[in-house]
């Protein structure tokens, strides 16, 4: 649909940044904190880029008032942070660690003295490393009542305090990273396991925001998903399957069991034929059917584009791109399901990531059809190099790739999409999980590289001012 005229941003419209504790704070073993799983696995030698891990990070944790100061700065609405699991419980349950609440009690207070809304995810990949070591972290159901013991922990210390919840954060990505690519800790290429730890996922998940409403009344909670919209390569009827093939898979899979409580029957009978389904006990779906959301909070960087795979000889796992070298990513598929194209509509960035606004557009428009549920985006941003010179970092790039973004939700909106707010990917540069310190995002720029040098200075760069417009006009002025 095109417009004359497009719908106005709601006047509490959450403008927001983003970041994960993990890739900020730093402070590894600092004031009590437990190890996660990512400070083991980032110390095997060639798990991600040049070795880099977060131990110091971008030192949010000492830093968090210059941080929450810039933010002011720029008229920040609302921030999402996570909250360390190991810094909570150190060894995942038992004693809390009330130097590890503290810091995020006073985060929570600078932020709401500066008049930022905390927008606070409960899980953001640090799983306690104990847990794992334990039983296995996400394979074994022990983790739903862990977890669940966690989350009301911070419900009770943040009650009326915080309105805006997330549970899990891109549990797609966590867990095929996992268990299908071996990329992420556990680290292990194992579909049935990667299916069964999903499941387990989902219900603690959903009891999570079960007792959330037995606590909070008058706050709103919900998962983040890292959706990328499925597009079919042709009018071909074979890619067009493709596509919904993919997009049962890869997206509705998460998507239907957060928001209707049920798998997808065609992707669920595959599954079962394949011998990939996971065990269902007694009193699964009541618990999961009992954890709808509030909103879905939506995590948008791209859409992949499907076309037909041969059963016989098709293609199966590809490569990703964490080097920053364009095109070094290769096209994967399921033999007989689907496989990925290049979209040759789109550019992408140095990572191969599409660039692709209207795909936000399409995303939006979708939840909103199939679950009628108010959306957050909860991250959306470009990854790219940065120059640094003198003091000034000239970021028109990223400029652009947020206004088309934005502009994306304007027409969304006008659409009939319920929009909460815009979280960008980040407010400052941090650590890019796999991709070290080079891969930027933020709107100011942290001197910090992957060999540990560098004064951990914060600079504003040349979107930092743009955002802060955007702000003050509530986003009239992209059109």
């Amino acid at each position: 649909m095109k417009y004359n005229q497009l719908d106005n941003f709601n006047k509490d419209f959450l403008w927001g940044s983003a970041s994960a504790a993990y890739q900020v704070e730093g402070a590894s073993e600092v004031d009590g904190k437990g190890k996660s799983v990512w400070d083991v696995y980032t110390k095997i030698p060639g798990t991600t880029f040049k070795g880099t891990t977060g131990d110091i990070a971008v030192d949010h944790y000492n830093r968090y008032k210059e941080d929450v100061a810039l933010m002011k700065e720029m008229g920040l609405k609302a921030y999402r942070f996570s909250i360390s699991w190991p810094r909570i419980f150190p060894n995942g349950k038992g004693e809390i660690n009330k130097r590890g609440l503290k810091f995020y009690s006073d985060l929570v207070d600078e932020l709401l003295k500066n008049d930022i809304e905390p927008v606070v995810t409960l899980y953001h990949w640090d799983l306690p490393q104990a847990l794992m070591d334990e039983y296995g972290g996400w394979e074994s159901r022990n983790i739903i009542e862990d977890f669940n013991n966690y989350c009301v922990t911070l419900f009770k210390e943040f009650k009326g305090r915080v309105k805006y919840w997330v549970t899990l954060n891109e549990q797609n990505i966590f867990i095929k990273f996992g268990y299908e690519f071996a990329m992420h800790p556990p680290a292990v290429k194992d579909l049935k396991r990667m299916y069964e730890a999903n499941h387990i996922a989902s219900l603690a998940n959903a009891k999570a925001i079960v007792s959330f409403r037995d606590i909070i009344t008058d706050g709103l909670i919900g998962p983040s998903f890292a959706y990328s919209p499925a597009y079919y390569n042709t009018p071909n009827p074979e890619d067009v399957l493709a596509a919904e093939n993919a997009e049962d898979l890869n997206s509705s899979w998460w998507l239907d069991i957060y928001c209707k409580g049920m798998y997808p029957r065609l992707a669920f009978k595959y599954l079962e034929k394949e011998g990939l389904a996971p065990t269902i006990k007694e009193g699964d779906m009541d618990l999961l059917k009992l954890g709808k959301p509030d909103f879905m909070g939506l995590n948008y960087y791209q859409t992949a584009n499907y076309e037909e795979n041969s059963l016989e000889d098709g293609v199966g796992s590809g490569t990703f791109n964490t080097s920053g070298k364009k095109g070094t990513t290769k096209d994967s598929g399921i033999p007989g399901v689907y496989k990925t194209v290049k979209n040759k509509y789109l550019e992408t960035t140095d990572w191969d990531w599409t660039i692709d606004p209207e795909g936000l557009r399409v995303a939006l428009r979708r939840i909103t059809s199939r679950y009628n549920l108010p959306i957050l985006i909860t991250e959306n941003g470009l990854g790219a190099f940065d120059t640094f010179e003198n003091g000034e970092i000239h970021d028109e790039y990223r400029i652009e790739y947020l206004k088309a973004h934005i502009k994306a939700c304007r027409e969304a909106i006008t659409d009939g999409v319920e929009l909460l707010g815009y979280c960008t990917w980040s407010f400052t540069d941090l650590l890019s999980w796999l991709n070290g310190y080079q891969k930027r995002y933020g709107f100011v720029y942290v001197d910090r590289d992957e060999t540990d040098s560098g004064s951990l200075n914060r600079y504003k760069k040349d979107s930092f001012y743009w955002y802060k417009e955007v702000i003050k006009n509530n986003g009239s002025n992209i059109k």
